[in-house]
């Protein structure tokens, strides 16, 4: 589910590899934040999160998710939060290489990083859990708010659009876009650009400017998972989401 690709000068690209669209299961979480906390405790000084051609990753996997009681629920969200915290409080440099569609906890997970660069194309990416029924938890609405502004992460939230890429670079969702064929070396060297900067200095003051982001996660209260899985199991969330199902059932 994650395929491991070392770079030189200790890079790390964990590439998200579950077809076809790297939907987040369960499984998928933990594999991710198993594999970001072991090259964190290795040798890895920089990491690169990328995804397939055209997809970084479909979001929440609804079909699965859709089968897990409110206990399965709670536990797969608890582990999401913990992935996003690993990518928040991670010791070591983190981008994302946007290889194509990013909806909703595509997005999110890119929210948590470094830095966002996006492969050029006719893809689409955004927050648009309010048009299947949920609401976005206070955390990812604070990494929203923090990234692009709190009038921006408004508007973006209550409309729940997805919308092109370049309008996420024009309002600092992301912040490159280059030719797909040259996404993963541009990270590379995105990389390479701040290993090359005094380690102490970079670390430090990277500590420091995202601390914020950080502390998002100290209190496990704050999260909000009860609220969320709520909402989940609300009978008029189950019904949309099982429309939306459907329709990519017929989809494909």
């Amino acid at each position: 589910m994650i395929e491991q690709i070392s770079h030189a000068d200790d890079i790390l690209e964990l590439r998200l590899s579950r077809p076809p669209v790297n939907a987040l299961n369960p499984a998928m979480v933990e594999h991710l934040s198993q594999a970001i906390g072991e090259a964190a405790d290795g040798n890895a000084r920089a990491l690169i999160i990328s995804g397939s051609p055209g997809m970084f990753s479909a979001g929440l996997d609804v079909p699965e998710l859709l089968q897990l009681d409110q206990q399965g629920m709670k536990a797969f969200w608890g582990s999401f939060f913990r992935l996003l915290e690993r990518i928040a409080r991670s010791d070591i440099p983190v981008v994302t290489a946007l290889t194509g569609h990013s909806p909703a906890g595509g997005t999110v997970i890119a929210l948590f990083a470094d830095y966002r660069i996006q492969a050029d194309g006719d893809f689409r990416m955004g927050l648009n859990e309010v048009q299947v029924g949920l609401v976005v938890p206070p955390v990812i609405h604070q990494a929203l708010a923090r990234l692009i502004g709190p009038y921006r992460a408004e508007r973006h939230l209550v409309a729940g659009q997805m919308i092109p890429v370049s309008d996420a670079l024009k309002v600092g969702l992301i912040d490159e876009i280059v030719a797909s064929d040259q996404l993963i070396e541009h990270c590379v060297e995105w990389c390479r650009t701040h290993l090359a900067l005094p380690a102490q200095a970079m670390a430090e003051t990277r500590r420091l400017c995202r601390a914020d982001l950080a502390d998002m996660f100290s209190d496990p209260d704050a999260l909000d998972i009860d609220s969320f899985v709520s909402g989940w199991f609300a009978e008029s969330t189950q019904a949309t989401l099982k429309v939306l199902v459907e329709r990519l059932g017929k989809s494909r």
